[in-house]
């Protein structure tokens, strides 16, 4: 359990440029305390106290403005930076070394039973304000830009933009072997989907007034003939 603790405590250090004491860490770091206490309430759902472990999980929501299910499933290295608003559904699935910025939701969809909500994988980074809806999958190494709304599956090294989510980087590079503190979180310089495509059409605009021009020139150059 201890060991656990001190590797909670070293993400912080490894992710956070603003942590300056083990102290501090431990009394300042909402994300934290939710990720110590989903591990504990995480064994009580897995031995049936069901209903001691959803009370715990909601005063420690109180505590930290993050909800985490007991039923969820979390993942070594888990970051969440400041984290209100975080929620993280009962089915939802988060792997290894993941980071999460506030008010992100790993969040299901319809009333179905069973898996419902995401599975994120590896050194996942989900940025400030995301929604990342429904029974699907999200590869390692994936980036989902801030305030974007995932409703598909996202294969590895990946960055997903936009409303709803798509794919705008794939197999980006060093990517296959990242570690820890190789994890990308430059999250605010994404692409654009769609500044590039009002670059695109005016680029189509210049050339299409470049060739009226020309045809004009050519037609007055008959004329004069």
């Amino acid at each position: 359990m201890f060991s656990q603790v001190k590797q909670d405590i070293e993400v912080i250090f490894e992710r956070d440029p603003a942590a300056k004491s083990v102290l501090e860490v431990i009394l300042n770091y909402p994300g934290l305390h939710a990720v110590l206490i989903h591990r504990f309430t995480h064994k009580l759902h897995k031995k049936g106290f069901f209903v001691l472990a959803r009370f715990i999980s909601q005063i420690s929501r109180w505590l930290t403005g993050i909800e985490i299910h007991p039923g969820a499933k979390i993942g070594k290295g888990l970051f969440i930076d400041h984290g209100m608003g975080v929620v993280i559904g009962e089915t939802a699935e988060v792997g290894d070394n993941v980071t999460l910025y506030q008010g992100v939701t790993l969040g299901g969809t319809g009333k179905e039973k069973g898996k419902r909500h995401p599975t994120i994988g590896d050194n996942a980074v989900v940025s400030t304000g995301a929604k990342v809806l429904g029974s699907i999958t999200i590869g390692n190494n994936v980036k989902i830009g801030a305030g974007s709304v995932v409703l598909r599956n996202v294969p590895d090294n990946c960055t997903v933009v936009g409303v709803p989510g798509k794919i705008v980087i794939r197999e980006g590079k060093r990517l296959s072997d990242m570690t820890i503190s190789d994890i990308d979180l430059q999250h605010g310089n994404l692409p654009d989907p769609v500044q590039e495509m009002i670059l695109c059409m005016q680029r189509k605009i210049d050339r299409l007034e470049l060739r009226i021009s020309e045809m004009e020139e050519t037609k007055h150059v008959h004329q004069n003939l």
